[in-house]
């Protein structure tokens, strides 16, 4: 009997010794295909946090310009309604000095707000608005009459005028025509 003992004890410890055997070289075919799925989602989760991250940027920067965009409206906007004629070249000047405060609001970097910021501007740059007179050295000053008579007026241009008012009128078209023709 104590033969038979240790045929079983050494028979149990020779089946599981073949079992831990099978076991370890089953863990060890396993182990690298393991590690290669590890490995690919590994770089799969690399490459879904980058890509996140670009998207991330990339709506940053969006925002970044329609906020600017906006900015630059309302900055143009604003002048216009002042009534600066040199809208661009006002604004280039400007648009460092216009910012967004915490609040959303867009001041000057003074801390005043943007329309009086504009408006200060506008008086200190008089030059930005449209000119008050059109006159000047070589300006046309309108039509002139050399004749020194009262311009024709369409409405008096009718049939059985007197042969001098008919002369003049006459005399007026050859005027304007021969402006005309010199590009005066």
């Amino acid at each position: 009997m104590a033969e038979e003992k240790t045929e079983r004890t050494d028979i149990r410890d020779i089946v599981q010794a073949a079992i831990q055997e099978y076991v370890k070289a089953e863990q060890s075919k396993a182990e690298p295909l393991h590690k290669a799925e590890l490995l690919e989602e590994r770089r799969r989760r690399e490459s879904l946090e980058q890509r996140v991250n670009e998207l991330a940027a990339e709506a940053e920067r969006a925002r970044a310009k329609a906020e600017e965009a906006e900015r630059s409206a309302a900055i143009r906007a604003e002048l216009q309604r002042l009534g600066v004629a040199k809208v661009d070249l006002a604004y280039r000047v400007v648009k460092d000095d216009i910012v967004r405060s915490e609040d959303g609001r867009l001041t000057a970097r003074d801390g005043s707000e943007m329309k009086e910021h504009l408006g200060r501007f506008v008086a200190e740059n008089p030059e930005l608005m449209p000119a008050r007179l059109t006159g000047g050295s070589g300006a046309s000053g309108g039509q002139r009459h050399s004749s020194g008579q009262a311009p024709v007026e369409l409405e008096k241009i009718k049939p059985g005028m007197s042969a001098e008012e008919m002369d003049r009128v006459r005399q007026e078209i050859v005027r304007v025509a021969s402006q005309t023709l010199r590009g005066a």
